[in-house]
């Protein structure tokens, strides 16, 4: 298979670049800086791009099987909220303008339902400093819903993933759709490995279509 990732080079883009390579996948490795990838080989192809740029990124996108996106502007981003709405709906544009239907976006927890009316960006636990990415992630869900062209999927991670979980490549996990997923303990958690883990089985046996899904232990 042929992948486009965009942010390849972020926490998250270098799990699911990782796992796409190991499995033998050709990956158009798309970032702003892709130099700084320590993932390099033949199976990969470091592709340097502004995703605001959409004709241009459309041209990098056409001829592959599936496009993901792992976009953030990045968590200490001031104007992270409209920079990651610009950035998201400019990327979906250049997937259409490309002519490659499947596309899979990675988007934050937040947006995932406790109960009916209540989602987790919304409760007080919710960390403050990364609110407005969490935001803006949930406000694209709701613009991605309307696509109609596009065989698009929206990945929430589990609300308990980033750099400190330790577990590593289990290939292990879950599946849910609008709420967490919740292990024995009561936490939702996934590494970062994992969610590449999930990414690649869902290119490689799709389950997921124009819907929300969701990944935890």
């Amino acid at each position: 298979m042929k992948v486009a990732l965009i942010g390849a080079t972020g926490f998250v883009g270098t799990n699911i670049l990782k796992e796409l390579v190991d499995r033998g996948h050709k990956v158009t490795a798309i970032a702003r800086n892709p130099e700084r990838s320590e993932i390099k080989g033949y199976h990969v192809t470091p592709v340097k791009a502004d995703v605001l740029d959409t004709d241009r990124l459309a041209e990098i996108l056409a001829g592959h099987d599936a496009v993901v996106s792992a976009f953030n502007p990045g968590w200490a981003n001031p104007n992270i909220y409209d920079d990651f709405l610009r950035g998201a709906k400019a990327i979906q544009e250049a997937v259409k303008k490309s002519g490659v239907s499947r596309f899979v976006v990675i988007g934050g927890g937040g947006s995932l339902y406790l109960k009916p009316g209540l989602q987790v960006v919304d409760t007080p636990e919710f960390p403050a400093e990364i609110k407005s990415g969490a935001d803006a992630a949930r406000l694209y869900l709701e613009e991605i819903r309307k696509e109609k062209v596009l065989d698009w999927v929206f990945f929430s991670p589990a609300l308990e993933m980033h750099q400190g979980i330790t577990t590593g490549r289990t290939g292990k996990y879950r599946l849910g759709l609008e709420n967490p997923v919740f292990d024995k303990d009561g936490r939702s958690v996934l590494s970062g490995e994992d969610v590449g883990v999930v990414i690649a089985d869902e290119l490689e046996t799709p389950k997921h279509h124009r819907e929300r899904f969701t990944a935890a232990y």
